[in-house]
């Protein structure tokens, strides 16, 4: 069951109901998380009646329409609309994942919606991701060499290195799995959480940068990397169907063959 951080000595409310238009027939309800910090309020969940005969099929699809049609304050991310920028990530009827990769027909029931789990929420859908960036900057996501690099062509690798970096490389730093990992949420402050490990993990197994050693002596520490218990609720959340669990077993392997 997803968590999720509330102001102090607050509770989550019923809200109000908007109803589907007049003569609508194919109606489904949306139960959205409503949050505004600067009004004073308690949480509370409004829901929303929507005609999907004139509405896209994914979830997203309807939160445009709310907001376009029945309720402009509503607020939450989005901008490629293609599974690509991870802007839109939210909580899906208990799941962690893309609004506009969700499709609408695969949530029985009302569609239940709330921010990521156990982020400070900056209204509505919005969750404060300003940790999460500060952590994945403090991994120095970017190619460290020595080496000058050729003067007329690229910096090449093999067929087999290039596979070796082909799934962290996709990647897009939605913070679904992050945030669906228990660890996570009780260490943000310490614990990188497994988005930010396998971004890690796509830079130290990169042939090309010459900065292994102090990428892994940065992740030598109680909490940084070995907060993660294996639950495997990365795994099971990620929309681009990645494994961020095998690539922190791969990164603490390396770490313990670096000990003999």
């Amino acid at each position: 069951m997803a968590q999720f951080r509330l102001p102090a000595n607050s509770r989550v409310t019923r809200g109000r109901n908007f109803p589907a238009p007049e003569g609508a027939k194919n109606i489904r309800r949306f139960a959205v998380y409503r949050y505004d910090p600067d009004s004073g309020d308690n949480p509370r969940v409004d829901t929303y009646d929507v005609d999907l005969d004139s509405c896209g099929p994914m979830v997203l699809d309807a939160l445009i329409k709310i907001k376009n049609e029945i309720d402009a304050t509503l607020t939450f991310r989005r901008s490629c609309r293609e599974g690509i920028c991870g802007s839109c990530a939210m909580n899906i009827d208990g799941t962690n994942t893309l609004a506009c990769t969700q499709a609408i027909d695969d949530v029985r029931g009302d569609v239940k919606i709330y921010p990521l789990p156990h982020m400070p929420v900056i209204k509505d859908l919005v969750p404060d991701l300003t940790n999460f960036y500060a952590q994945y900057a403090s991994i120095k996501p970017w190619l460290q060499s020595q080496t000058p690099a050729p003067p007329d062509r690229e910096r090449l690798q093999s067929r087999e290195d290039q596979a070796k970096i082909n799934e962290p490389s996709a990647c897009i730093l939605c913070a679904c799995c992050s945030t669906a990992c228990p660890s996570y949420w009780w260490n943000g402050d310490r614990y990188i959480g497994p988005a930010i490990l396998l971004q890690a993990y796509r830079w130290i197994v990169d042939s090309r940068d010459e900065a292994t050693g102090e990428r892994l002596d940065m992740l030598e520490d109680p909490f940084r990397l070995y907060r993660c218990h294996t639950i495997m609720n990365c795994t099971r959340t990620c929309p681009k169907g990645l494994n961020p669990a095998r690539a922190i077993g791969e990164i603490k392997q390396l770490m313990a063959e670096r000990r003999h």
